[in-house]
């Protein structure tokens, strides 16, 4: 990297931008990025730039540490500083410019000394009739683990201790109770599983600590009405991408579908004679029939016309970045909604989620406004139970109101007695 021109790299990079027809909003992002980044350099008189030297200063912009620029990340502000210089760094070491690929996830090599319960693990998952979103959950955290145990030279399952657990647990620090406890739900399964086959011969599973997580103990977050007509106002329907996104987010807020199941809505999934959205929900399996409203049925012809790329995929959705093909079974869509949010100016709660699901919170909360029953709710959400139903009353305060109790009234019968 020597006899670096900074400025004509980053000259070059933004006329690729260009040639790829980057709209001008991106195009600004861009240079905004790169005008901080070399206002950086002036100001402490750095004149060659490395992997390191932009680690550090994605460092100090963001608080945030990375061991490199492979690293996959969620955040949008985390982004805007990486992507640029993740460019610039490729034009400084070929000369020529490449727009970066969409990072894909590196397949897990399960180290020598865990192959035998590692696979007898999976092989038993699937044996029990693990739903697929259940047996990658399993899967992917016992692969973290197993990572982090060869790391730290562990050389069997043999010779794992509770301690190795607990100081893995320790790198979990920061995040949130609920997803902790999805980990400690994980390793009681893998643990149980590894010793009653005999791969260990103590029960750590019994040894490791437990996290209380009563089952509906939140209260899930609903939108205000002007809100979501401010998000939906944010999207940039003049865009296919914006296209894709203003009628996945329609689908959420009109008709409540997780987005594991608009992540797998086919084409073939839509009946325009019949006017219906026909799929088998991904969490339950159970088949369901929901009508195509107009304004979301007008949304997705809109996409398929104007904005849904050129694809061999059957799913109806597609990524927008070459190759043109479904979401990943992981793909939350929550980046896209924290950006619509923000372009919109909401200002939402910090101690409380609103990401997609909360959009289907947002519908049983609208349905119990104008006094729909519950079996009602429980079959336009696809519940298999009226009592999982039952949480969304959590957030019908008119009718809480009705059922509050006089104090006095209490204290009177107390009395009494």
């Amino acid at each position: 990297m020597e006899d670096q021109n900074i400025n004509n790299a980053i000259m070059a990079i933004m006329e690729g931008l260009k040639h790829e027809g980057k709209s001008p909003k991106t195009l600004k992002t861009y240079e905004t990025s790169f005008n901080s980044f070399e206002q950086y350099l002036t100001e402490n008189d750095i004149a060659t730039v490395d992997e390191n030297l932009c680690l550090e200063y994605i460092h100090l912009k963001t608080g945030q540490r990375f061991s490199s620029f492979s690293c996959v990340t969620a955040n949008s502000s985390v982004d805007y500083r990486m992507r640029p210089l993740s460019l610039l760094l490729n034009y400084l070491e070929t000369g020529q410019f490449h727009n970066e690929v969409r990072r894909i996830k590196p397949r897990f090599i399960c180290p020598q000394s865990f192959i035998a319960e590692y696979e007898a693990f999976c092989e038993e998952l699937v044996y029990r009739g693990y739903r697929k979103a259940t047996i990658e959950s399993n899967t992917q955290k016992a692969q973290l683990l197993i990572t982090y145990l060869a790391e730290q030279g562990v050389a069997s399952a043999e010779c794992i201790t509770i301690q190795n657990i607990e100081d893995y647990l320790k790198t979990l620090e920061g995040y949130a109770v609920k997803y902790l406890g999805t980990f400690l739900y994980v390793f009681r399964n893998f643990f149980s599983f590894l010793y009653e086959r005999g791969y260990i011969n103590q029960d750590l599973a019994a040894m490791l600590p437990k996290v209380r997580m009563p089952r509906n103990a939140s209260i899930p977050y609903v939108w205000a009405k002007e809100d979501l007509q401010k998000l939906l106002g944010a999207v940039d329907r003049a865009d296919p991408k914006g296209k894709r996104d203003y009628a996945i987010l329609l689908i959420a807020i009109r008709l409540g579908l997780r987005i594991s199941d608009i992540r797998a809505l086919k084409q073939s999934s839509i009946d325009w004679n019949r006017k219906t959205i026909n799929l088998t929900m991904a969490k339950t399996g159970q088949p369901i029939e929901l009508p195509l409203l107009k304004d979301v049925g007008w949304a997705i012809i809109d996409y398929l016309q104007n904005g849904r790329p050129a694809t061999n995929s059957e799913c109806l959705f597609v990524r927008h970045k070459a190759p043109f093909n479904a979401f990943g079974g992981r793909n939350a869509f929550g980046r896209e909604l924290h950006r619509y949010i923000l372009k919109a100016g909401l200002n939402m709660p910090g101690n409380q989620h609103h990401g997609m699901h909360s959009l289907r919170s947002t519908l049983a909360g609208n349905m119990l406004d104008v006094k729909s029953p519950l079996p009602i709710i429980s079959e336009a959400l696809g519940h298999q139970s009226v009592n999982t139903t039952g949480l969304y009353l959590k957030i019908d305060i008119e009718g809480l109101r009705k059922c509050a109790i006089d104090p006095e009234e209490v204290f009177f019968i107390e009395n009494t007695l």
